[in-house]
């Protein structure tokens, strides 16, 4: 007799050929409507299934987990970070959480060097100008004019996989790289990047000409730079973040562009995604921010390879092993 496939609960659409496979091995309930679900509806959805593959768009709380039957013992989750899922509540109630790590790392890393070309370069304004209703008259030598990027100083905060390929990529453009993390990075990641670390995040703050966030949302880094810490930055620098807006006191942010005590920033992800600041959307139209809808890791390949990850993840936990990319409390 056949084994009975597991009851998987997708909670938004996936990409194709991995909804596909997942119809082919698993139970797979799919999203085809692709509307984030409600918390009643992801509280009926863990109290059927044996296994829940939430995105970022899902707050898997205390309140949800609550109503998990007896079936659910896994919760693979589409996307590497996990602070949607209350991850200590789910193991507490015998629920393993995965991830899908690693494979967004160039695609962020692009999307970050961008953003950090972007904002002082004008790309952005640059653009809106040539399809506005004003004609443009041509070049002049005091037209448009940006910051050089050779010899600026570039921040990271989180020198994790993400921030070490923007380091990589920010080096190729004569960047100055400086990092803040938890612990120094590896002695021959620091001699290839030529990387400067400060265990003093206040200190770096006060030195460097572009900051870039690529860390984890966690209870530590919930605004990490607050508006004491984006204090300490230079008038002329300027702040990118593909990371998560929580990251940063984003008010606070906005009120020091406006005031001009920042330079700019870039900005992909927000705090209150999908609502957006309406400070940050006049300082958009005013050319003093570049705000994209968190698409630092959409490329179809990266959506592929997060469904491959959330498939063996699925499988590997099904067939009675420790899945490759389980999510502890203490990673967090």
């Amino acid at each position: 007799m056949p084994k009975k496939k597991p009851l998987v609960v997708v909670t938004r659409r996936l990409p194709d050929m991995v909804e596909t496979r997942m119809r082919e091995l698993f139970d797979a309930r799919l999203n085809v409507e692709d509307r984030a679900m409600s918390q009643t509806e992801l509280a009926e959805a863990v109290k059927m299934a044996d296994v829940l593959v939430p995105t970022i768009t899902d707050r898997i709380d205390n309140g949800v987990l609550a109503q998990a039957g007896p079936n659910l013992k896994l919760i693979a989750n589409f996307g590497n970070g996990v602070d949607h899922i209350d991850v200590a509540t789910a193991l507490a109630r015998g629920i393993t959480v995965t991830n899908t790590p690693g494979v967004l790392t160039e695609d962020v890393a692009d999307m970050t060097m961008a953003l950090i070309l972007a904002v002082p370069r004008r790309l952005a304004e640059g653009s809106t100008l040539l399809t506005a209703e004003d004609e443009w008259h041509g070049w002049s030598p005091t037209w448009m004019l940006g910051k050089r990027m050779a010899g600026k100083r570039l921040g990271i905060i989180g020198m994790g996989r993400i921030g070490s390929a923007v380091a990589r990529r920010a080096k190729a453009f004569g960047l100055q790289i400086h990092y803040h993390n938890r612990r120094k990075a590896a002695a021959d990641l620091e001699e290839e990047l030529e990387a400067t670390y400060w265990e003093s995040l206040d200190q770096m703050l006060a030195r460097m000409d572009i900051v870039s966030v690529n860390c984890p949302h966690t209870p530590a880094t919930y605004h990490l730079l607050s508006a004491r810490r984006l204090k300490l930055m230079k008038p002329e620098s300027y702040i990118v973040n593909t990371a998560r807006g929580h990251v940063i006191d984003e008010g606070a942010l906005a009120r020091m562009i406006e005031a001009n005590e920042l330079a700019g920033a870039g900005l992909d992800v927000f705090e209150e995604e999908p609502a957006i600041n309406p400070k940050l959307l006049k300082l958009a139209r005013n050319h003093k921010v570049v705000l994209l809808p968190h698409m630092a890791s959409a490329t179809s390949e990266g959506r592929f390879d997060m469904g491959e990850k959330v498939i063996v993840n699925i499988k590997t936990f099904m067939d009675g092993h420790r899945p490759p990319d389980r999510v502890l409390p203490s990673m967090l």
